[in-house]
């Protein structure tokens, strides 16, 4: 008897557009508690940098919302304004889209508290960060003089452009002597609880006031071009749909030091 083929795999590019890990299993993770805490600075300046608008308050939205309120001064670095996050789509051209992925971000920073925070877009092109990094590093390194902080994207993410962004952040901290801490975005979505692919020793979690976490999800609602479909056709689909989001939204932050 021959056997008969099973059902064929289907093949993705990266592990960003595999099926992701539910959140159901990360917050049932008993691996939480393990995470040393991180304190955050009381006073001075912290530069928040993002590969597109919306990174920043997705993987540190909470504590820009803390650091406002202890009266931090925030700068926010947009290396790219995301203008191609829907290139397939034909309702929205790449123009118009940076336009409004800015808005947003503003609009983002005032639900957290923070909307008298400086915002610096450096107009990378996106998809292309790889391809500018020293530009990014200069960039960064003149942002930086006398910050107490910065917090950049992971560079372990698998995602191109916050790879490079982390990169470049850590390039220019090292060269300024200001502490660095990657903050993960897809980490979520193609990682599992545990996942030997994870650097776990060097984790941290930021514990996050009840004010900061309502602050984030109302911060995080404000990406309408990112969480709902840009138009009717498939290419227009939300990019960070419910179970995507709800990644975002816990009691805690997690940031590699």
């Amino acid at each position: 008897m021959t056997e008969r083929p099973g059902p064929r795999q289907p093949v993705y590019a990266n592990p960003i557009q595999a099926p992701g890990t539910d959140e159901s299993h990360w917050r049932a993770w008993d691996g939480w508690e393990k995470l040393p805490v991180v304190r955050l600075p009381g006073s001075g300046r912290v530069v928040v940098v993002a590969a597109h608008p919306d990174d920043e308050v997705l993987g540190a939205g909470g504590v820009i919302a803390m650091l406002a309120e202890a009266g931090v001064s925030v700068t926010v670095v947009s290396v790219t304004d995301g203008e191609r996050s829907h290139e397939a789509g034909r309702s929205v051209t790449p123009g118009r889209l940076a336009d409004i992925r800015a808005a947003e971000l503003r609009d983002a920073l005032a639900e957290l508290g923070a909307g008298e925070a400086a915002v610096v877009r450096l107009k990378v092109p996106d998809t292309e960060v790889a391809f500018h990094e020293d530009a990014v590093i200069a960039d960064l390194g003149n942002l930086l003089r006398g910050a107490r902080l910065c917090l950049a994207p992971w560079i372990g993410d698998i995602h191109g452009d916050h790879e490079a962004a982390g990169r470049s952040a850590l390039a220019a901290c090292r060269e300024a002597d200001v502490p660095c801490l990657m903050y993960p975005v897809w980490m979520w979505h193609w990682a599992r609880p545990d996942d030997p692919r994870v650097p776990w020793s060097s984790a941290r979690r930021i514990l996050l006031t009840e004010t900061a976490r309502a602050r984030k999800r109302t911060a995080a609602e404000r990406f309408t071009s990112q969480i709902r479909p840009l138009g009717p056709d498939p290419e227009d689909a939300a990019v960070l749909p419910p179970g995507e989001l709800a990644h975002h939204l816990r009691d805690i932050e997690v940031v590699f030091a």
